[in-house]
């Protein structure tokens, strides 16, 4: 069958290592109660240990963004597979459409068995630039535990810069450029 069967109308993302797929409720019902049959059939393998409970929790919020548009955007999430063996190791996107100032909010996770390789920070960048292709995007917004170093130093490194921050929370800004 192959990853066009999972088409959306939002074109995938690729970058060097990964592909970057845009969810759709289709998705999220063959997650969640078909053990994944619609990814298996397109060749998609559940990366070791995906979805974990960060994904499990995150899809109740994927799934009410979906029900607000008529197919994916792009403002949604995004399934991150590897190109080398299709593995789902995490996933990554946009909690909703840009607000009146121009503005979305960004967030990503990855399996622990593929943290550390650089992952986070090559979907972090293509998602960036997604953005600010897009029209009515002027910013991007992003928030991180306090302890979560590796996410502090990939939005540094793509200059988001900070807010405020929280007993628990950082939160960051990158303006278009």
């Amino acid at each position: 069958m192959g990853l066009k069967n999972l088409q959306s109308g939002t074109a995938f993302i690729y970058t060097p290592r990964l592909i970057l797929v845009p969810f759709t409720i289709q998705i999220l019902d063959s997650i969640e109660n078909e053990a994944g049959a619609l990814l298996k059939a397109n060749d998609l393998l559940y990366g070791n240990g995906w979805p974990d409970d960060d994904a499990i929790e995150t899809f109740p919020k994927i799934r009410k963004n979906l029900t607000l548009v008529t197919a994916p955007s792009g403002f949604e999430s995004w399934l991150i597979v590897k190109n080398d063996g299709l593995e789902i190791i995490g996933d990554a996107g946009f909690k909703g459409q840009p607000g009146a100032a121009g503005s979305v909010d960004i967030g990503y996770a990855v399996i622990a068995a593929e943290r550390l390789q650089g992952y986070a920070a090559e979907t972090v960048e293509a998602l960036i630039k997604w953005a600010f292709a897009q029209p009515d995007v002027n910013a991007i917004t992003a928030s991180c535990l306090i302890e979560n170093f590796g996410s502090q130093k990939i939005l540094q490194r793509f200059g988001f810069f900070e807010l405020s921050r929280n007993r628990e929370m950082i939160f960051w800004r990158r303006d278009k450029r």
